[in-house]
């Protein structure tokens, strides 16, 4: 299918293509998709085309009453109906998680290499500087 083909062949492409490589994809983003195939073309013979990337302004339908706009300057969250709150907040809430993960993950690799660097500072003021069997065997003791 189209998504299942963009998710596992196509996406591990494009944020390199961007030159975004280290950079996680976005949290919340959209992709417009155009069936560039002929009519009558086979669904698996399908050729697809990204229009266009939408990472800065994902519209959340349910939660449009609270965009400011021009004729709605002071909008905000208070104005989304109640029969839409459960759902917002569902979004909401799988929006936090994953970008609070990203950030415990991003942190905890920040924290090993200032561990790392500091190991190899006390290493290195003994006379053990550049041993690396012996970092690898310190590092992997410490996880232990």
């Amino acid at each position: 299918t189209l998504t299942k083909d963009f998710i596992s062949t196509d996406l591990p492409l494009v944020m390199p293509a961007l030159g975004l490589e280290a950079e996680p994809i976005p949290l919340w983003w959209t992709s417009d998709f155009i069936n560039s195939s002929p009519p009558g073309t086979a669904e698996k013979d399908e050729k697809w085309i990204v229009g266009e990337f939408n990472c800065s302004c994902v519209g959340i339908s349910k939660c449009l009453p609270a965009y400011c706009k021009e004729d709605t300057p002071n909008a905000c969250f208070n104005d989304i109906p109640k029969k839409d709150m459960v759902e917002v907040r569902k979004i909401g809430s799988l929006v936090g998680r994953k970008g609070l993960a990203i950030l415990a993950k991003k942190a905890s690799s920040e924290k090993q290499a200032k561990t790392l660097d500091s190991l190899k500072t006390i290493l290195s003021s003994v006379g053990l500087g550049g041993n690396e069997n012996l970092i690898t065997k310190l590092t992997a003791w410490k996880r232990s």
